[in-house]
């Protein structure tokens, strides 16, 4: 039986004997949750965790496009949709979209993810042409602005191509690269580095009554498969992001114990991204229906997530969650 291995992070200059550094930053444990199916969990020593399990959750994370992995970035959400959640119709011109970006990234940004279909609960799909004709002239106007990594948030191969020709250096694909079969080879044939999310059926029905046996062990599967595949395309996986996909087919339950337990994903030894900014559950927990007002919330959660050692928090408010970030760094 498949064992893994949560490590109970923690922060402090004092470490006891018996510490190790988790993934080359600042964080430590010195004991870890062993995690089995259909068995009750157990707390073991950081000693006593097998290879190569160890050596995944300390190695330090290599840097991505440039962005190094042993402090937090922010990721700036910028969607050229009409119909996105929460700023569905802000930035559907090249001029408003160059504005927008260059205000995140003086705020704190250091990466802009630019997504061409939404892929809110019950979005239509989005034909290819449609979405680069969205994304394409924003990406050209927003890299002669910044020189800020850009994302490109798709799951089709013809809009990460134009994308990618336009200066994106990253693709971020909420399908982890399930629905076109083309991206991966595409991705690997440049060697460039991706984010691997998982999702359950797709935006228009991921929400429709979502089910797992362990949503955390089988998150952690899924990413474990795709990760390895794409190690075997030809992609180095110190280049590859995981996203555990908070919110994309998962109940409130779901996505409470992955964020709980969030340490265990260090384990695929690749950076962790975590999205949360104004989801449902923050509404609904927080009591707050505007989705433009969640920014307490989401910034609270994705605290909580670097405090297990997340590397990127994708956000909306990024003057805000910046401005939060380096008051905890300096507390901590």
């Amino acid at each position: 039986m498949t064992a893994y291995y949560r490590p109970l992070v923690q922060n402090g200059v004092v470490r006891p004997k018996g510490a190790v550094v988790l993934a080359g930053q600042a964080l430590w444990f010195t004991h870890a949750e062993c995690l089995q199916r259909d068995t009750p969990p157990r707390v073991v020593a950081a000693v006593d965790i097998p290879e190569p399990w160890l050596t995944r959750l300390i190695q330090p994370r290599a840097a991505i496009a440039g962005l190094e992995m042993d402090r937090p970035q922010i990721m700036g959400i910028l969607n050229a949709t009409p119909d996105s959640f929460s700023d569905g119709g802000q930035h559907n011109t090249a001029e408003s979209a160059r504005l927008a970006a260059r205000r995140m990234v003086d705020q704190g940004a250091t990466i802009v993810d630019i997504g061409g279909e939404s892929t809110r609960p019950g979005a239509d799909f989005v034909p290819e042409d449609e979405e680069i004709a969205r994304t394409q002239p924003l990406i050209r106007a927003i890299r002669a602005e910044t020189q800020a990594l850009i994302s490109i948030d798709t799951r089709k191969s013809a809009v990460a191509r134009a994308a990618v020709e336009e200066g994106a250096g990253l693709i971020n694909d909420v399908s982890g690269f399930t629905f076109d079969s083309k991206l991966a080879p595409f991705c690997a044939s440049i060697k460039a580095p991706v984010c691997v999310m998982h999702m359950q059926g797709d935006p228009a029905t991921m929400q429709d009554n979502p089910s797992y046996d362990d949503v955390l062990l089988d998150v952690y599967d899924f990413l474990e498969e795709q990760v390895s595949w794409l190690e075997n395309l030809g992609l180095d996986r110190s280049q590859i992001i995981v996203d555990p996909g908070i919110g994309f087919g998962k109940t409130e339950d779901h996505n409470l114990k992955l964020l709980r337990n969030l340490s265990l994903f260090h384990g695929l030894g690749c950076p962790v991204l975590l999205g949360v900014s104004r989801k449902g559950f923050i509404g609904n927990i927080g009591a707050e229906p505007r989705k433009d007002a969640r920014a307490p919330g989401s910034i609270a959660v994705a605290l909580s997530g670097l405090s297990q050692g997340v590397q990127i928090i994708r956000v909306h408010d990024v003057a805000e969650t910046a401005q939060a970030l380096r008051l905890w760094a300096a507390v901590r």
